[in-house]
This record gives structure tokens, sequence and C-alpha cells, in this order.
């Protein structure tokens, strides 16, 4: 069974690479948006505390919720893909378990999201205008965890969009969404309490939580909570 699982994901990361467009969303594309807003607002400027914080702690975190989000929509793009050619009945007819077959897509996430974290860090100790000590190792997998858990909504995305063609579009216009009521631009206290109660229902929250807390240096215990939250939605 490994043996499958390894060859199945590295068949599908080459697939991946082959296209530009979609390695360039999933893994430059939060590297872009990284260097460039941080070097906007950490020019040797008068800025605002609000201004200094955001971009000290409020950016990486924007900029990790991107690398989960583009590889959940690389995901449903890809699924989406394979269902509407009979890919995944083909493979279904392999000795490969379906089970394993989800679990490479997954892998594959999770392996392009360590490279483009890996890219941020290198890109950062050299434009990043603020130098922090941060805990990297402990980041990395507070975003591992939250991409493992993110990339459950693809697999639902992906089950119920009719068409590969709109798989992604319809897969931004459910997860973008989700970044202004994840508590990272506005705390979730200051949400009408309709729109709070949906903010505490999306696993998009406690992962903006869990890789904040963890960024500013907070220890794992304080964010347990958040942890048993991600592992709950992915286990659904």
């Amino acid at each position: 069974m490994f043996r499958g699982l390894w060859k199945l994901t590295w068949l599908e990361i080459k697939i991946f690479l082959r296209e530009p467009l979609g390695a360039f969303g999933s893994i430059l594309f939060p590297v872009l948006v990284f260097v460039v807003v941080g070097r906007l607002l950490g020019r040797p400027t008068p800025t605002s505390i609000t201004t200094a914080g955001f971009v000290r702690v409020g950016l990486p975190v924007f900029a990790s919720v991107l690398i989960a989000l583009s590889g959940v929509l690389s995901l449903v793009t890809i699924i989406s893909i394979y269902r509407e050619g009979g890919i995944l009945k083909r493979l279904r007819a392999t000795p490969l378990r379906p089970q394993t077959i989800l679990t490479a897509h997954v892998l594959v996430k999770l392996a392009l999201t360590v490279v483009t974290l890996a890219l941020m860090i290198l890109a950062g100790k050299r434009y990043y205008p603020v130098h922090v000590d941060v805990p990297i190792f402990g980041f990395a997998i507070a975003l591992l965890i939250s991409t493992w858990s993110i990339l459950s909504i693809g697999f639902l995305i992906a089950s119920i969009v009719p068409t590969a063609r709109f798989a992604q579009p319809i897969g931004a216009a459910i997860l973008y969404p989700m970044l202004a009521l994840c508590g990272l631009f506005a705390p979730l206290e200051s949400l009408p309490p309709a729109l709070h109660v949906v903010a505490r229902l999306l696993p998009l929250t406690y992962a903006v939580s869990l890789l904040r807390g963890i960024w500013k240096g907070e220890a794992w215990s304080a964010h347990m909570g958040d942890v048993a939250a991600l592992i709950v939605v992915f286990a659904i």
C-alpha cells in the first residue's frame, strides 16, 4: 500500500508541476504577496502602530493562509477534472484503495505547502523589513495542521461542483470570503452576533488563531482547542 501511495504521490506532483499557472498560484503567489506587501508597508516611513502590528504578525499569517487556500483551490480543480474525465473511476479499478488515492492528493498539497513556506522564509530573510525571532518549526507544524484541515473543505467543494470548468471560481467564491470572518482583519468580538456564530463554525478561524499564536511565540497548550477543532473538521 505504501509503495502505491508513494508512486501515486510522486506522479501527482509531476503532473501538477507541468501546469505553470497552477504552480504559480499555489507556490509563488503567496510568496509574492508576502514580499510585495511587506516591502510596501515596511518602508522606513512614519507608520501607525496598527500597520506595524500587521506587518509583524498579520502579514505572515495572511500569506500562510493564502498558501493553504491556494492548495485547496488546486485540489478542488484537480479532483473535479479527475471526476469529470473518469480518471477516478479508472483509478478505482486498480489495486489502490480510494483512501490511498485521496491520501496521495493530501500529501501532494502538504508537500507543496512545505515548499511554499520555505520560499516565504527565504524571501523574508532578504526582503522582510521586520526582523523577529519566530519559532519556524512550530509555525510550520501549525501551518501543516491548518492546511490538512482546510483541505477537507476542498474535498467537499469538489464533490458538489458540477463541472471542472467552474471548480476554481466556485471554490474561490466560497473560500476567500471566509477571510473576512476568520478574525485576521477584524476581531471576532467586533462581528455582529450572527456572523460571529458563522465565524466559529469555520475551520479558517481556528487556523488563523493557531498560526497567529504560534508566530507570536505562544505555547501550544494555549491553542489545543484550535488544534482539536481543526482535527475534528478533517475527521468529519
